[in-house]
């Protein structure tokens, strides 16, 4: 008995050694398999977003395009100019424009022409009113785009600049139809503002000062070459 289980003991030990063996190369043979199972589905998961990522560096290069799109439209400025008749204040009947001051002023001519001052009057007053609003508010303008864009801002200035002058003009006009009804006290304050704004080196502040001589607030004529012979009292003199 003794020594069957020692001949027993003796061959165990190579089988033992033999299923480790076999489980082993199972257990290689399995890892292999999951190897190969996880490359190739490693494999899928790399190409599958492989081909929208493109797509949406594609659509990203796309609109970086855009703004060279653009920048070809900036060469052809003028076709805004087509739509300048359409604009509100481009209109014939707009009251706040150039345009619709300088229709009071001819309106305030036909009623002067026709001896009506009241009327005149009336229509210098909202032409003085509409030129003031429109130089003042382009004064605000281009002192807002100052430092911006200067070429907005001096097309501002000067529009400032012209309706102004326009302004001045309606007032000059104004303070003859006060003359010419009698009203010197209502003529002065609008000649000083005139000279205020024109200075009496301009020739309509000069014609302003000249009016002022007349109605005798000043004494001294300007400018002093002048022979001091008076000035027409209609309001079309300019």
């Amino acid at each position: 008995m003794v020594r069957y289980a020692k001949i027993k003991s003796t061959f165990r030990l190579p089988i033992v050694i033999l299923n480790c063996t076999m489980m082993f190369r199972l257990v290689r043979s399995r890892l292999h398999a999951s190897r190969v199972i996880l490359s190739a589905a490693l494999a899928v998961f790399l190409l599958a977003p492989t081909g929208g990522y493109a797509q949406s560096i594609t659509v990203e290069d796309e609109s970086l395009e855009e703004p060279s799109d653009l920048e070809e439209l900036d060469d052809f400025p003028d076709q805004s100019d087509a739509f300048d008749d359409l604009r509100p204040l481009a209109q014939d009947g707009t009251i706040l424009s150039v345009s619709g001051g300088q229709r009071l002023m001819q309106q305030a001519q036909t009623a002067v022409s026709s001896q009506d001052y009241t009327t005149a009057q009336s229509r210098l007053q909202e032409a003085r009113q509409v030129f003031n609003q429109l130089s003042n508010f382009y004064q605000q303008l281009a002192s807002s785009f100052s430092g911006v864009d200067t070429r907005i801002t001096d097309d501002l200035r000067a529009q400032a600049l012209e309706t102004a002058q326009m302004r001045d003009q309606a007032t000059y006009q104004l303070a003859l139809v006060h003359r010419a009804q009698n009203q010197p006290e209502l003529a002065v304050p609008l000649l000083i503002q005139i000279i205020r704004s024109q200075q009496p080196t301009r020739q309509l502040g000069q014609q302003a000062y000249q009016q002022l001589f007349e109605l005798g607030f000043v004494n001294s004529p300007y400018p002093r070459d002048q022979s001091g012979g008076s000035t027409t009292i209609s309001p079309t003199t300019r």
